[in-house]
């Protein structure tokens, strides 16, 4: 079997893409969140740093191989902050919160499945193994969120 060398490094942007992206929102939340009293901020915290452990991992894997590191466009952030300031200012209770990132992440999620299940047999194991990590890792904190609902 040859393994295709764009196709690895298409899914390890994919998820370097999805993981900087929700990183991007989370802490932007967490700043809307400060001086409110919200029991989900830690969780909101745990999750920021695997969140970043895997924008970390995937981008010094594409560095490493020459890859250019695509981020989302300003426009996609800056439509994300707005959909969250609205959401914080309509509603900040834990259940909103959860229920607005739970939503994010599920969409996440079933894109990472798309693409494992495109690439699965065109990439190297190494890169499977991590984007099957990352999925679970959606999977896992979408359930984990889902005790704030």
């Amino acid at each position: 079997m040859v393994i295709k060398m764009k196709e690895n490094f298409e899914l390890v942007e994919h998820i370097y893409q999805d993981s900087e992206m929700a990183s991007f929102t989370i802490r932007d939340l967490l700043g809307r969140l400060k001086e409110k009293d919200n029991k989900i901020t830690k969780y909101l915290e745990d999750i920021l740093h695997e969140y970043e452990r895997f924008s970390e991992e995937t981008y010094n894997i594409l560095k490493d191989n020459n890859q250019e590191v695509t981020a989302e466009s300003s426009m996609t952030k800056w439509m994300a902050k707005m959909g969250i300031k609205k959401e914080v200012e309509s509603d900040n209770s834990d259940s909103s919160i959860a229920d607005m990132l739970i939503k994010g992440i599920s969409s996440g999620s079933i894109d990472m499945e798309k693409k494992i299940n495109d690439y699965e047999k065109e990439v190297d194991k190494e890169y499977l193994k991590l984007a099957k990590n990352f999925l679970k890792f959606q999977e896992n904190t979408i359930e984990s969120l889902k005790k704030y609902l």
